[in-house]
């Protein structure tokens, strides 16, 4: 008893001490946005994912060069393609390779039935595709998001709540709805020849995407510089006479980085997901190879030839899940609550 009285007078032990001072240590002079760094290179699964994320992105831009190694072709005309007539049998099932034949390494995943491309430079080629449009619309909805959340949480009076109107108008419209009633009309309008209806889908597709992609990020946007304009140093910035776009750009959008990350991150999966959907319901690219084209264009033959849908549905499974779950690593890494 004696011994317990002694330590409890003796007070907390000098490890507790050392812990909390290294811990301080750690982080002493280091920014938010390198604390949030170091938290995500200590994640596992962030690290797994972004590296999963990082090879698919590699074979994306390297897709070219890949399919001119391996000597096969994702269309009809290409420099490696197949002579239909002697590719495929009856019902226009390949005539070497699965489902029917025994594998073959000139096709690993097969080739494609009633028109002889080769299921992998499809699959390489459609990734590239995806990930080109994910990425353009990403980055257009982020920019478009961000200017209008700064404007409309800035501004006082009408222009906020005009700002505010359209915004929710945007939110209330059914994207689905959007895209089946718009994209025939862009087409028509732009695609006169077969080059230029390619560009105009291309270009269509992506403006669908980002006409109803930018709505929850300039709300999110909105209501951060709602909290920030009152602060003292975007007070003293309006004090000093500093012009408007110098305090949106300079004084409130760092302030941003986090939510903005965190949007970019999320927001990159759902847009892979939705040219996925937009393509496999016809209304997207038909000039190109693209995952959602090639999963329609699979849907027909799933009991007969599983392996030609299941390639593409899982390669975006795994593209969309490894982005989610580095999404949600982003989004932990950035909150100042988080322990992990």
């Amino acid at each position: 008893m004696a011994m317990l009285e002694q330590v409890a007078a003796e007070g907390p032990s000098d490890d507790t001490e050392t812990v909390s001072a290294s811990e301080a240590a750690r982080f002493h002079g280091r920014s938010p946005f390198r604390i949030a760094l170091s938290r995500l290179r200590r994640d596992t699964v962030a690290m797994v994912c972004l590296s999963i994320v990082a090879l698919l992105v590699l074979l994306a831009v390297f897709s070219g060069l890949i399919t001119d190694l391996l000597k096969i072709s994702a269309t009809v005309d290409g420099k490696y393609s197949l002579d239909i007539a002697t590719a495929t049998e009856f019902d226009g099932l390949p005539a070497f390779g699965p489902p029917l034949h025994p594998f073959t390494w000139d096709h690993p995943l097969g080739i494609a039935p009633a028109t002889a491309t080769d299921n992998l430079a499809t699959l390489l080629v459609g990734l590239r595709t995806s990930l080109i449009i994910a990425t353009i619309a990403t980055v257009a909805s982020t920019v478009l998001g961000v200017v209008i959340g700064l404007v409309a949480g800035f501004s006082r009076g009408w222009v906020d709540r005009v700002i505010s109107f359209v915004i929710d108008l945007f939110l209330s419209f059914p994207f689905l709805l959007g895209a089946l009633a718009l994209t025939p009309i862009l087409v028509d309008r732009f695609g006169a020849s077969a080059a230029e209806l390619a560009r105009a889908q291309f270009i269509a597709l992506i403006a669908i995407l980002v006409t109803f992609g930018w709505m929850s990020l300039a709300r999110l946007v909105r209501g951060q510089v709602l909290s920030l304009r009152e602060r003292e140093f975007v007070q003293a910035a309006e004090v000093m006479g500093a012009r408007t776009s110098r305090i949106l750009f300079r004084e409130l959008l760092p302030n941003l980085v986090a939510p903005i990350v965190i949007a970019i991150s999320l927001g990159l999966p759902a847009y892979v997901t939705a040219e996925a959907g937009l393509s496999y319901l016809g209304i997207g690219i038909t000039g190109r190879p693209s995952l959602g084209q090639m999963i329609n264009q699979a849907s027909k033959y799933y009991d007969q030839y599983p392996l030609y849908l299941f390639a593409p549905v899982t390669l975006i499974a795994v593209l969309v899940l490894a982005l989610n779950l580095l999404g949600d690593a982003v989004r932990d890494a950035f909150d100042p609550k988080t322990r992990r």
